[in-house]
């Protein structure tokens, strides 16, 4: 039996990334390949997921999990890119030169690669990719950044879109999701609660963690302000839920506000009329795909316009969108035939 080893951002309890692994796991037990994940909570992911995991950092572990391999599958998500942290890349880099040291096929799964600021991180990146049996993004941009620096790669879209979401009819509640993040200061999230009291005040606001470390601390804050703004308006702090009952929620809003990429994604996916924040490039590409509205989160931002576009998206747009952004698995299916 193919042995499969998962790397990436997982046992983290971000929503967006087991998501992806949700979907990686799905695929694997539908090849009845042998799987193992790379987890920061390796009890969790092993109860959660129904696979073998192992300690993300604890090297003999992580050496004797490559070891055993067949094959080794990097990501999704962000994680070769040096903005969020040098030791995090470098982490990724070290389980990608291990696998290929010891001669395992290497599969770079939908990554959004960069941006790569210091010299050393470009080298080590390009000079690993050119080594791997396989390389998929999820953007264009990333594979031109990589064709440009002899690195063949094939675009694909963000896995979680091949996962067959609920349709609900909207209740009429909107949905606000924010993380913290070094440009959602205090003087942003009055200018957005502001935008929402002007515009939602006879709604339920719902403020939606995605993971609790980052995204409950600034939820709260909002709600402080919204409530300063407008004392009689209804919300709720969705968090400490499932992964399936978030998503069920989303699905009944009429409106989402949405710094996350799969806060985004999830929203688009199930009809919602959606206003991003872009807080990073893979925000910004979805929202131009699907034509959606966006902030910048600029300090002489345009507060309205932004606000009246949302109210003028259309449900089926979005859902012809969401229903065109089909997952290739073809790219993969060669490489993890389960067979050694």
């Amino acid at each position: 039996m193919k042995k499969v080893l998962i790397s990436g951002y997982y046992g983290y309890d971000n929503f967006g990334d087991e998501a992806i692994l949700s979907v990686l796991v799905d695929f694997m037990k539908r090849r009845n390949l042998d799987t193992t994940v790379l987890s920061h909570n390796p009890l969790k992911t092993s109860r959660s997921y129904g696979v073998k995991a192992v300690k993300n950092f604890n090297l003999l572990q992580v050496f004797v999990a490559v070891l055993n391999c067949n094959v080794l599958l990097s990501g999704g998500g962000s994680l070769l890119q040096d903005v969020t942290s040098v030791k995090s890349l470098w982490y990724y880099c070290f389980i990608i030169w291990l696998a290929l040291k010891l001669k395992k096929d290497v599969i770079i799964f939908a990554q959004g690669i960069g941006p790569l600021l210091e010299e050393r991180s470009r080298k080590m990146v390009f000079g690993l990719l050119s080594k791997c049996k396989m390389v998929t993004v999820r953007d264009l941009k990333s594979q031109e950044y990589l064709a440009k620096n002899g690195v063949k790669s094939y675009v694909v879209s963000d896995p979680v879109f091949s996962v067959d979401l609920p349709l609900n009819e909207p209740e009429g509640t909107v949905g606000v999701q924010l993380r913290s993040f070094k440009t959602v200061d205090e003087l942003f999230l009055f200018c957005l609660a502001q935008q929402v009291v002007e515009n939602f005040s006879d709604r339920k606001i719902e403020l939606y963690v995605f993971q609790e470390s980052l995204d409950y601390p600034v939820c709260k804050r909002f709600e402080t302000m919204l409530k300063s703004l407008a004392p009689d308006i209804k919300t709720e702090i969705i968090h400490n839920v499932s992964q399936n009952d978030i998503i069920i929620k989303i699905s009944k809003l009429e409106y989402m506000i949405a710094m996350r990429f799969h806060a985004v994604l999830v929203a688009i996916k199930t009809g919602v009329k959606t206003l991003a924040i872009n807080y990073d490039a893979k925000v910004e590409k979805l929202a131009y795909d699907a034509m959606l509205p966006l902030l910048t989160i600029a300090v002489d931002e345009d507060w309205e316009a932004p606000f009246v576009k949302l109210k003028e998206l259309k449900r089926e747009e979005l859902l012809e969108f969401a229903n065109s952004q089909k997952f290739e698995w073809k790219y993969y299916s060669k490489l993890l035939k389960n067979e050694t």
